[in-house]
């Protein structure tokens, strides 16, 4: 795991009460709507684009976390241990009597070192007659873009209210300054769903300023690639049903995300650079027990977060994404691209696509 220089403790980041702001970064990184909201914002900050850092910062938390404090350390990895399928992100798929067909788990960031993909993925690519994706919709970002903001009630609030009436004055200078470090003006924003905010604060500002620059994520680089290249492109979910998922956790949970994201401030730098060591390093099954066990409180409240964010955003989906990707896979030869956190697990896509009678393996 790659550790990048920064002067902080992990003792001093878990005095702050993490709880449910991670599962923000976690949906920002895996669902692609957020990423596309995010693109659609940056037409609020391209004059600022010159001027933000595309330099991340950021450090391991979990080799900070094996030094300082060992015996957390090792339940994390002991929890990991159990989940099914936890090691890999590229896997292949495979039945009698047709080409193999391969499954890559993503992030939906345009960090290098994830838009290059495992040894092997970018051969099954070319070779690929189709390619799946979350949602085909994100071919045109004016085109989801139009969808996302076809239900505006999904986005925004409709009743008079904005973000400012349901924070303190500290945590609206928060968000402020937070918006303003990627270069979103707090008042053109003001009318937006907490849920919306927090995925932009989520992520750091280098991403925001990598996107703002012309980067793409990967899934969006991946779909776009297969147009070029005349592959048939198919989406197992509408941006629509992705953000509506969203909507539907509770009020009180999304509004207590933000105000805890925003009490965190750049240390989520930390998480993110957490989270993309284990992507790179293959160990997805690892990412949502850290989230767990990283915050030193046993909060009722936010495990109950947690079960609720994977029911409905991840398990929910995974059934969705092994019905909609089954039938193409019967015919071989597909390159699938979902997001990471999907594969492993009981009811991840690994599981639901085994008991529809694929074999998949690890590739790395």
């Amino acid at each position: 795991m790659t550790v990048l220089s920064r002067p902080q403790s992990l003792t001093s980041l878990l005095m702050g009460r993490l709880g449910d702001t991670l599962l923000w970064l976690l949906a920002s990184l895996h669902v692609t709507a957020l990423a596309v909201l995010a693109l659609t914002l940056l037409s609020l900050s391209q004059a600022n684009a010159a001027e933000q850092s595309i330099t991340c910062a950021g450090s391991d938390l979990l080799v900070d976390m094996q030094k300082s404090d060992p015996a957390r350390y090792d339940t994390i990895l002991a929890e990991a241990k159990k989940i099914p399928n936890g090691k890999g992100a590229f896997w292949k798929i495979e039945k009698a009597d047709v080409e193999p067909s391969w499954l890559l788990g993503t992030m939906h960031i345009s960090d290098p070192r994830v838009l290059a993909m495992p040894n092997g993925a970018k051969e099954a690519f070319a070779k690929a007659a189709t390619v799946i994706v979350e949602s085909d919709e994100i071919t045109s970002e004016k085109q989801a873009s139009a969808s996302l903001l076809s239900k505006p009630e999904l986005t925004m609030f409709l009743d008079g209210k904005s973000i400012t009436d349901m924070l303190s004055k500290d945590d609206v200078a928060k968000l402020e300054s937070g918006l303003k470090e990627r270069g979103i003006p707090l008042n053109a924003v003001v009318k937006m769903k907490p849920w919306i905010l927090s995925s932009f604060v989520a992520l750091p500002a280098c991403e925001f300023a990598r996107k703002a620059k012309g980067a793409s994520f990967l899934d969006m680089q991946l779909a776009n690639d297969a147009v070029r290249d005349g592959k048939q492109l198919v989406g197992l979910e509408t941006l629509l049903e992705q953000l509506t998922a969203i909507s539907e956790l509770p009020m009180s949970f999304h509004i207590q995300s933000l105000i805890e994201m925003l009490q965190m401030g750049d240390r989520m730098d930390d998480v993110m650079a957490t989270m993309i060591d284990l992507y790179l390093a293959g160990d997805i099954g690892t990412i949502m027990p850290m989230m767990k066990n990283i915050d030193a409180k046993d909060d009722s409240q936010t495990q109950d977060g947690y079960a609720a964010f994977e029911q409905r955003i991840i398990d929910d989906r995974n059934h969705v994404m092994a019905d909609g990707a089954a039938p193409h896979l019967e015919q071989g030869n597909v390159f699938m691209a979902v997001g990471a956190l999907h594969l492993p697990g009981d009811v991840g896509v690994i599981e639901l696509l085994r008991t529809r009678g694929f074999t998949v393996t690890a590739v790395q």
